[in-house]
């Protein structure tokens, strides 16, 4: 089934970019889920993790990771920890040169993320408790952000704490359907664009839905 899934996304043009082909390889999704639901790892749709939360189809998750346009050695900043998995991939794309940081208010989340990241031995991953619509200005600037949950809109400490030049790829709409948005830093404005509908799981926080 995992074959399948990458042999459909290379005829369809979902990914160009062979390293997240081969991250999918490498990282085991079943290692990221409830052990009940083992068997369906890889099905193309979103499972439950807990605290109502979701781990995203892997169709959704690689398409993403394409917009983000990952390159070895950068810092990356991903808003919604889940159970890891999404930050295992972008660790594994950044490579040990890199560094991701992935924030999330659920404190069993959290804990979650960094047992299976353990687990994975993907080593090159912070795993904070925080408000993530507040980005996290400790480790600033970054190379790329993530949000793995819908935004209403981009919060602007995101932006601040963005490089120019980097770029930001974030759900964003109402709390029922959202736009995919790319959003790219230069000197002098953010050049926006958008990829199609989706639905995620709401940012919560400050900058979040209420």
């Amino acid at each position: 089934m995992k074959q399948k899934l990458i042999e459909r996304w290379e005829a369809e043009g979902i990914v160009h970019n062979k390293e997240i082909i081969k991250a999918f390889k490498k990282i085991k999704r079943e290692q990221f889920i409830p052990k009940e639901m083992k068997d369906q790892a890889y099905g193309d749709y979103p499972l439950p993790i807990g605290c109502e939360q979701t781990i995203s189809q892997p169709s959704t998750i690689v398409f993403m990771l394409e917009l983000l346009d990952l390159k070895p050695g950068q810092k990356v900043l991903e808003i919604g920890s889940g159970s890891g998995y999404n930050s295992a991939l972008i660790a594994q794309i950044v490579g040990n040169e890199g560094e991701v940081i992935t924030v999330d208010v659920h404190v069993d989340l959290v804990e979650k993320a960094k047992k299976n990241l353990k687990k994975a031995n993907i080593r090159n991953v912070k795993v904070v408790l925080a408000d993530g619509s507040l980005g996290y200005k400790e480790e600033a600037p970054y190379d790329r952000i993530i949000a793995t949950c819908a935004c209403p809109d981009i919060p602007k400490p995101w932006e601040k704490q963005l490089r120019v030049s980097g770029i930001i790829v974030a759900p964003v709409g109402n709390y029922n359907t959202q736009e995919m948005v790319r959003l790219k830093k230069t000197r002098s404005k953010l050049q926006i664009e958008t990829y199609g509908y989706f639905r995620f799981v709401p940012l919560k926080g400050k900058y979040g839905f209420r």
